[in-house]
């Protein structure tokens, strides 16, 4: 009997195909890069590219447009924002303006961002009243705007293939007090810990930033439906830094070290720059095992680390004396300057 031809392309096995999430120091590392950025579920585009006639359709999916469709599913989003009583709140992406309605009554000031021009003539319209005298519609790309000089919160439904970019300009602006974002939830897991490991962004800028998972949003609840679950994703700044301002270039070092990948664990990587009596030590205070795969490894227990390969003791400021300064004498045996005056 003869055999029937063989497939040109073997089955996958269940485990091979099992959708997993995106890891890897490579990634992490070219963070500027990510491929989360390439990733949006409404097909690839740049979010900042301009109309130059396109169709509307094609217009949406280079833009990574996929509005929220129900107001309660806005106010919620809203609500988690908290912005300080009357204070700036800055929204990217407005789209039809169902977020940009739920967060007027939750701030002093609101400026709201959008990159398509067509959606402005109606965000004008709706917001130009004088019940929304603290609205501001911008156009024009989110990412080429101001760091504004006062503290503010960031909140938006953010597109996917820009996901990447507008984070790091949350994390790099200074005044910035909280970033809400409505994002990809594989992204909002990956960052937040919630698959159980942790990328270097989120590690690195932890001592600064605090980074949450605060819910996840059905892809029924927009429109166009796109093709995966979206999550709500809170980096905060916190007031008082785990770190002093003069440990954070150690600590940076520290855990890009650990996420080169070299030797295969946490410890083989960080050996290349310590001794082994202090790493060991370390890593007991953490309660790491020496062969530990370094996206295991969490925030906190990188802070044991470090802590302990740099003890950070403040030294306290030394009390200056009351009243001026005293004059100084010269000594006796000290010659005359050339032009002939003292000291």
């Amino acid at each position: 009997m003869a055999r029937a031809p063989r497939s040109p392309h073997p089955a996958r096995s269940r485990e091979t195909s099992r959708a997993h999430p995106p890891y890897g120091t490579r990634a992490d590392r070219a963070h500027g890069r990510d491929r989360d950025r390439d990733r949006s579920p409404a097909g690839p585009g740049n979010a900042g590219s301009r109309d130059g006639g396109r169709s509307p359709d094609r217009a949406r999916r280079e833009l990574s447009q996929n509005f929220l469709a129900r107001r309660a599913v806005a106010e919620r989003v809203a609500r988690l924002v908290r912005p300080a009583p009357g204070g700036l709140v800055l929204e990217v992406g407005a789209g039809r303006g169902v977020l940009t309605e739920a967060l007027a009554p939750y701030c002093g000031r609101l400026i709201a961002h959008e990159i398509d021009p067509r959606l402005l003539p109606a965000l004008r319209d709706r917001f130009g009243g004088p019940h929304h005298a603290h609205v501001r519609i911008s156009g024009g790309d989110f990412l080429a705007a101001p760091v504004p000089r006062e503290p503010f919160a960031l909140a938006g439904n953010i597109p996917y293939s820009r996901t990447a970019e507008i984070v790091d300009w949350a994390l790099r602006a200074r005044t910035l007090t909280s970033a809400t974002f409505v994002t990809q939830l594989e992204y909002a897991r990956k960052r937040t810990g919630d698959y159980g490991r942790w990328s270097l962004l989120t590690v690195r800028n932890w001592p600064c930033h605090e980074w949450r998972l605060l819910g996840r949003i059905s892809r029924r609840e927009f429109r166009p439906v796109p093709r995966v679950d979206s999550g709500i994703l809170r980096i905060e700044r916190r007031e008082r830094p785990l770190l002093p301002a003069a440990a954070l270039g150690d600590y940076h070092r520290m855990v890009e070290l650990g996420f080169s990948g070299v030797g295969g664990s946490l410890y083989a990587s960080l050996r290349r720059a310590h001794r082994a009596g202090p790493l060991d030590a370390a890593f007991r205070g953490a309660r790491l095992d020496r062969s530990v795969v370094v996206a295991y490894v969490t925030p906190e227990q990188w802070l044991t680390v470090f802590r302990t390969l740099w003890p950070v003791r403040p030294q306290p400021a030394r009390p200056r004396p009351a009243g001026p300064r005293p004059a100084r004498v010269r000594r006796p045996d000290t010659p005359p300057r050339p032009d002939g005056q003292n000291d």
